[in-house]
């Protein structure tokens, strides 16, 4: 009978279900779930917040998929009364606890039998920002196959990024609703955020997204690297997605936590996908957010630290660069922590180390979302970026990589290396340290600003395929200790073809004295989980391009160092033998001149922050050089008028004459096979202390 079908059906799934979980949480609680979500929660799994009502809905979807929402009503307003919606979705709602079984291990509260109510995952949000006083609902919305909701967890594809359109479209169409809904999170909830920017959903006003992912395959691999993480984390989410909700929830609530109707079995297929390390596979397409970022036009709020351990910043810098609307960003050295993040054991300080988070999200959200003037809701007053650099300090910029970065490119010493993996890139890893193919520039007799993104390519000749290349770059002091502030990885296919890759940006001062080291080596056994082949590994040629700063800044906006940045700078450098540093010294090494004073921050007719060029000529770089097709045509636009074509597959660079006048902007625009797109739009100035993009200091 149908009935009884249906109940044994269920009964199998569950009991298979439950055989998957144990073994996905044995793989899990074993090796490093460290990267999962780690922010720990005040209290109970569950509690409704001072000055709020809290129901229960459900969202159906056009596959079948029914959506959990908890909702938070403004206590003080008639039920029907129409506010403006705060939305998260995610896998961390459930009303047992965040991460379920795991909870012990990833430090947040875990209870199977909470009283049912909504989860406290962002408690300290509800709260400390005044949201429900200032008239906002808050909707908390489980994805698939989390929480109260059922289906398949498909991590952040198709099924996920439906589930994000349906969502805010629901919010925005509630009888208590305006329409308008802003979306918040960290982390796995804040790539939700991005997918929201992505796909547009009606009604979605603005988003708020804290140290996320941008590329889905770039959190367990780069270039078919592993990281430490790439199969405990898949297992760990897929039993999160296993975990059922409380003894005190719902029928209908635990009877979603099951329904894995539409794909039976599914954490195991999930987690079978996800172990493809190439990147171009079908798996991975749908997942990459940096792809479909140029359709982005919400507001965007998000955060990022350079020296993330956990999400990474690989890609955030071309996704937040492509999105096409008002943008605000915090940018730093910090880990996987929240803006307004305290640490009560180092004096109750700030993680992020700079105050009233809450205060700019809310006036982002009042001005974007609940439709307040700028009277109301100051957002100009608030940085468009606010970048912490590695001396701790705050500046405000409108762009990050800077307008005036440049790039330096310099060949790099060969040699060769064995594919060991047992290189650490820190000091927080084992010995060795500094294992490889070294090249150093002579020491600085100025202050010198890193800031952008490296770029290297590298021709190594190796036996077989599956060679580990690793290119780390590091500030290397007077007394040649070594600290990491880049790199990146790259498995080697055996051709022994030239690669080129980016490795992570950064914003890093090199105070006079200290230099630039570049290890070519086979590893960071501390960040990736190598696969040594043992072989030779020989570099015959390479070269890296470096990112400067042309201006000195000088002004600072508040904020101190971040706690991430002290650990960081007594823990991780290591010392290098002064002999290895002198014997790889290279002549010619090009390193950028005197950061030229009071060019930075100036304002051009379109407020703008303007970059300064002093020479006639210089040069402009291309970094995305096949925008929607490959490229067949480049115009230089100066002041509107077109001044050059360059036309070419591989357009990277352009030199650009500039005008006699003091203010001028260079727009460059790109037409491929799929048509035409600006790719760049700077502002410049006329600058008579330094030429940026030229201007070199010979060794």
């Amino acid at each position: 009978m149908p009935v009884s079908r249906q109940g044994s059906n269920n009964r199998a799934r569950a009991l298979t279900r439950a055989i998957v979980v144990l073994a996905l949480l044995a793989i899990a609680l074993t090796a490093a779930v460290a990267y999962a979500d780690e922010q720990p929660t005040p209290g109970t799994p569950t509690a409704i917040p001072p000055g709020a009502t809290w129901h229960e809905e459900y969202i159906k979807e056009a596959d079948g998929t029914q959506l959990h929402a908890d909702v938070l009503r403004p206590k003080q307003l008639p039920a029907t009364a129409k506010t403006p919606v705060i939305l998260s979705i995610g896998p961390y709602f459930n009303h047992t606890g965040q991460t379920g079984a795991a909870s012990p291990v990833e430090n947040v509260p875990f209870d199977p039998t909470a009283n049912a109510g909504p989860s406290t995952r962002f408690y300290d949000f509800e709260t400390g920002s005044n949201m429900f006083p200032k008239g906002y609902t808050y909707v908390m919305v489980d994805l698939r196959g989390f929480g109260g909701s059922s289906g398949c967890l498909d991590w952040a594809g198709p099924g996920e990024q439906a589930d994000v359109k349906a969502a805010v479209e629901w919010a925005a169409s509630q009888p208590w609703s305006t329409g308008k809904v802003g979306m918040y999170g960290k982390s796995y909830d804040a790539v939700t955020g991005l997918i929201g920017e992505n796909v547009q959903p009606k009604g979605l006003a603005a988003v708020v997204a804290q140290e996320p992912v941008y590329d889905l395959y770039r959190y367990l691999y780069m270039n078919r690297v592993r990281f430490e993480n790439s199969v405990a984390t898949p297992a760990l989410y897929d039993a999160i997605a296993a975990e059922p909700g409380s003894t005190g929830d719902t029928l209908a609530y635990n009877s979603n936590s099951v329904n894995d109707t539409a794909r039976p079995g599914c954490p195991v297929f999930n987690h079978a996908d996800q172990q493809d390390r190439n990147h171009d596979a079908p798996y991975w397409k749908p997942r990459n957010l940096i792809a479909g970022a140029g359709k982005g036009r919400t507001p965007l709020f998000m955060t990022q630290g350079f020296i993330e351990n956990n999400t990474k910043p690989d890609g955030a810098w071309d996704y937040f660069n492509a999105v096409r609307a008002p943008k605000r960003a915090w940018f730093g050295m910090w880990d996987h922590v929240r803006g307004n993040d305290r640490d009560p054991k180092r004096g109750n300080r700030l993680a992020m180390g700079r105050a009233g988070w809450f205060d700019e999200v809310m006036r982002f959200f009042d001005h974007y979302v609940a439709g307040k003037s700028l009277k109301e809701a100051p957002t100009n007053k608030d940085p468009t970026l606010a970048v912490e650099s590695s001396d701790g300090k705050w500046r405000a910029e409108s762009h990050w990589p800077p307008p005036d970065s440049f790039s330096l490119n310099t060949p790099l010493n060969g040699g060769s290396y064995v594919d060991h993996g047992q290189n650490s890139g820190t000091n927080e890893g084992t010995p060795p340290m500094g294992d490889g193919v070294w090249t150093f520039s002579p020491a600085f007799d100025h202050l010198v600003h890193f800031a952008g993104v490296p770029r290297v390519t590298v021709q190594a000749n190796t036996q077989t395929s599956d060679a580990n290349l690793v290119v780390d770059v590091y500030d290397l002091d007077a007394k040649s200790n070594a600290t990491l502030i880049s790199r990146g990885a790259y498995l080697l296919d055996g051709s022994n073809k030239p690669v080129t890759y980016d490795l992570y940006g950064d914003d890093w001062l090199l105070p006079a004295g200290h230099r630039i080291g570049v290890l070519i080596t086979s590893s960071n056994g501390e960040w990736w989980t190598h696969t040594p082949t043992g072989q030779l590994v020989t570099v015959k040629s390479a070269s890296i391009s470096l990112p400067y700063l042309a201006c000195a800044r000088t002004q600072a906006i508040e904020g101190g160092p971040s706690l991430k940045l002290e650990d960081y700078m007594k823990l991780d450098p290591f010392a290098v033998d002064p002999a290895t540093v002198q014997q790889a010294t290279r002549a010619g090494f090009p390193v950028p001149g005197v950061l030229a004073p009071g060019c930075a921050g100036v304002k051009t007719g379109g407020g703008k922050i303007a970059a300064c060029v002093k020479h006639q000529k210089f040069r402009f770089r291309i970094h995305q050089p096949r925008p929607n097709g490959r490229i067949v045509r480049v115009d230089v636009f100066v002041d509107g008028k077109r001044t050059q074509t360059k036309r070419g597959h591989r357009v990277t660079s352009l030199v650009v004459k500039r005008p006699n006048k003091k203010n001028f902007t260079v727009k460059i625009v790109a037409t491929s096979s799929t048509g035409q797109k600006t790719i760049s739009v700077r502002h410049y100035r006329r600058c008579v202390k330094t030429a940026p993009h030229t201007h070199v200091q010979q060794p």
